[in-house]
């Protein structure tokens, strides 16, 4: 049997999809339920919902052979496993984001306000820039509102709720999609589903 991370929500339903096509009785996913384990009618393949955030986790340590996660996770978990597969939906940008009209990024105390505290260090590191971190759980978009910080460095998809914020994207930083992961030890010993399932998956996002 193959274990599968998967995060519950919309990725799941695009996950659902993905795999019927490629020829898995996925159609348990699809069902209204609580359940937090499932398994397809063949036993060949069983799924876990878990927070997207704790999918590279149960990966990572072999819980679940592969699992279906946000770049942007990926990032940020800098975990040890494989990224295999751009499936090339969920697309977004994490971006740098603040006000039109002040010249936010060359402050020379830039504050951040983010939940990808790591992908954030890293990325200024990089530039050999001083800034200051503020970690944020949700409403990101409020931090330069009220004054906690300069700009923003968060998810962006149509960019409606910066917009509505009176906030602009000031500077594009990566491009994000989901990923297919695998587990390091999984890719050897169950190479014989993993293989076959990717090449598949292939095919069916055009690669």
């Amino acid at each position: 049997m193959l274990n599968v991370a998967l995060a519950k929500g919309r990725l799941a339903e695009s996950c659902a999809d993905l795999f019927i096509r490629c020829g898995i009785r996925a159609e348990v996913l699809k069902e209204e339920t609580r359940k937090l384990v499932l398994e397809t009618p063949d036993k060949k393949f069983r799924f876990f919902f878990v927070k997207p955030s704790d999918v590279p986790t149960y990966v990572e340590y072999g819980i679940a052979d592969i699992g279906i996660v946000g770049k942007d996770t990926l990032l940020e978990a800098g975990a040890d496993l494989y990224e295999m597969l751009d499936l090339k939906f969920e697309k977004c940008r994490l971006c740098l984001a603040g006000f039109p009209d002040r010249n936010s990024l060359s402050a020379p105390h830039l504050r951040v306000a983010t939940k990808y505290v790591n992908t954030a260090k890293k990325l200024f590191l990089s530039r050999g820039e001083d800034v200051e971190i503020i970690k944020l759980n949700g409403s990101i978009e409020l931090a330069p509102l009220t004054g906690l910080s300069d700009v923003i460095f968060d998810i962006v998809q149509s960019g409606g709720t910066l917009r509505a914020n009176g906030l602009v994207v000031l500077e594009e930083i990566f491009d994000i999609s989901a990923r297919l992961v695998a587990n390091k030890v999984s890719l050897k010993t169950k190479a014989a589903q993993i293989l076959p399932l990717i090449s598949k998956m292939k095919k069916y996002i055009g690669e």
